[in-house]
């Protein structure tokens, strides 16, 4: 799915649907009320949000990664492989294994640290302890209590914040915003904070750590600047990616959104191809999407790889380092 303009004002349709979204609301917090059903021996880090779609979590969860591997650890990505067809556990291999099987996010993941996938987040977390596993990234999970966490981080998109502040279906949210930022040891507002996210996260929790960073474009991406591009994307917030095209410098001709983890089929791949070549412009889409294009398909198309930026370091690390020194936060 796409978000919603709905799920971004408190219009009729979001009004109308309230009574559903307080049956959502109420099935929310009596799961998140649940006793851990693994404690696991390592640290299990969780990085979550509060809204349906996509916040930036899977970048996040890359980061940390690098983080924990500079220092010598052995951090496990554990998923639920949302989109995927394998119930698991299972350790994700990117030689072996596709989107349509593991998810696209999982995918992403195991070419930078190993990733276990699995619809029971219990058994996944078990599964990567088992494998070596020193540090777990939960990637998402923050309403699922399964695996006891010494970390909880909710990772905010900048550009959307909470949307209309209603609960699914009337709007984007999981659960209260306050409810939520109550059960989490920081917040990490992805993008510029254009929708007020810092402001909502104080009023809602003023002694909460709040953490900012953003997306870089790496020499690959860079690469792309003057060029005519054709974008496209299939995830929850379609105008990032699109935005983040034309702040390289591209010259962005076209713009294609499709729903969240949209599968590709080879003739859609082929009509946006021809579209770029009428128009003399390279194919571009985000690295999650491009997990999810059929093989032969990657050749004619370029990802745009990012990495994240924190504007404050020495925060991240003092988190993290609580975190390697044992216990919870």
């Amino acid at each position: 799915m796409r978000t919603p303009d709905a799920w971004s004002r408190k219009g009729a349709v979001s009004t109308m649907l309230l009574p559903v979204s307080w049956l959502y609301g109420l099935g929310t917090a009596m799961r998140v009320q649940r006793a851990p059903r693994y404690a696991p021996p390592v640290p299990a880090i969780c990085i979550g949000n509060l809204t349906a779609g996509g916040a930036g979590k899977t970048p996040v969860v890359l980061s940390l990664a690098r983080w924990f591997l500079e220092r010598g650890r052995r951090p496990f990505a554990v998923s639920r492989g949302y989109g995927g067809r394998l119930a698991g556990p299972v350790r994700v291999d990117p030689a072996v294994h596709t989107a349509r099987e593991v998810g696209d996010e999982p995918l992403l993941l195991a070419e930078t640290l190993p990733t276990v996938v699995a619809r029971n987040r219990a058994a996944g977390a078990r599964t990567a302890v088992d494998a070596g596993a020193d540090i777990l990234l939960l990637d998402d999970g923050h309403q699922n209590p399964a695996v006891a966490k010494a970390l909880s981080l909710v990772v905010v998109d900048g550009g959307f914040g909470f949307g209309n502040g209603r609960i699914v279906p009337s709007g984007p949210l999981r659960e209260p915003v306050g409810r939520g930022l109550a059960r989490a040891d920081a917040a990490v507002v992805v993008g510029a904070d254009t929708a007020g996210a810092m402001h909502r996260c104080r009023q809602e929790a003023g002694g909460l750590p709040l953490l900012e960073a953003r997306f870089v474009p790496t020499e690959a991406a860079l690469a792309l600047q003057g060029r005519k591009v054709v974008a496209f994307a299939g995830i929850g917030r379609p105008d990032k990616f699109f935005d983040t095209v034309k702040e390289i410098g591209a010259d962005l001709t076209e713009a294609m959104a499709y729903p969240d983890h949209h599968p590709f089929p080879e003739t859609e791949i082929m009509f946006i191809c021809e579209v770029a070549q009428e128009r003399g412009a390279v194919p571009v889409c985000t690295e999650k999407d491009y997990m999810r294009l059929p093989p032969d398909a990657r050749l004619m198309v370029t990802p745009v790889p990012v990495t994240l930026e924190w504007r404050d370091p020495d925060a991240l690390d003092r988190l993290l380092e609580a975190v390697l020194e044992g216990g919870k936060v």
